[in-house]
């Protein structure tokens, strides 16, 4: 029987850092987002931090000649707006209806000044973040169609806690449009690699938003993924 594994759930780190990172953003009230609601906007002063609850966001930019380029995706567990300068380089979308919490960079930068095991854990976040946008960097100018989209579903297979798991199921709750712009193809190449991928056993449809992860090895192979990447816990998705 196959399991349904959410990636807003599964492999999370508790190092005390991440806890106390948590901590400060506890006490703040919930907020939420309809499906297609903005939480910041490309250019608005980076005032807040956001940690968010339940949900999925994509980060995007709009480039000069209008086409859009997805940046990253958020998913519940992680924190938002740790990394930036004065200004939100991007767009933060909900995909879903998303809940957040949010906190003052002023205080965060406060607390962070007092704790060393708060600024550890910050400078591991930020050090994760590079780490990824430089994988996005390989990914977007070294990768084939196929490659890309193979990697793109290896790391959400990573993100549900999955390995060489087979039948089991992760949520994919972006569209196939939002994952063309994230991997610099048209929907139409993301649609025929996913049938093609489908034919070949290595995945299968479970529902619109839902993958069932029949062989994450071969997927692995085909994306050219690293072992010892895949084996690193995510500290953003510290409980």
């Amino acid at each position: 029987m196959s399991t349904t594994i959410s990636p807003l759930s599964a492999h999370r780190n508790t190092s005390n850092g991440i806890a106390d990172i948590r901590d400060l953003t506890r006490g703040q009230p919930i907020e939420s987002l309809d499906a297609g609601e903005a939480l910041a906007w490309q250019g608005d002063k980076a005032t807040d931090i956001f940690e968010i609850c339940g949900g999925a966001l994509r980060l995007c930019r709009i480039l000069p000649d209008g086409r859009r380029a997805i940046l990253r995706f958020v998913f519940a567990g992680e924190f938002l707006g740790l990394a930036e300068g004065e200004d939100f380089p991007w767009t933060a979308e909900a995909i879903n209806p998303v809940t957040f919490r949010r906190l003052r960079r002023s205080r965060f930068a406060a607390a962070v000044e007092q704790s060393p095991a708060l600024n550890r854990a910050h400078v591991a976040l930020i050090c994760e973040e590079l780490s990824a946008a430089h994988e996005q960097m390989i990914l977007l100018g070294r990768k084939n169609a196929e490659e890309r989209v193979a990697s793109f579903l290896v790391a959400m297979m990573r993100r549900a806690g999955l390995d060489d798991v087979s039948g089991d199921v992760f949520d994919l709750p972006m569209t196939r449009l939002d994952m063309a712009d994230y991997l610099g193809l048209t929907i139409e190449t993301v649609s025929r690699i996913m049938s093609k991928l489908s034919r070949q056993g290595l995945i299968a449809a479970r529902g619109r938003h839902q993958i069932c992860g029949r062989n994450a090895g071969a997927l692995r192979a085909i994306a050219e993924v690293d072992e010892e990447m895949c084996a690193r816990p995510l500290m953003r998705r510290a409980a």
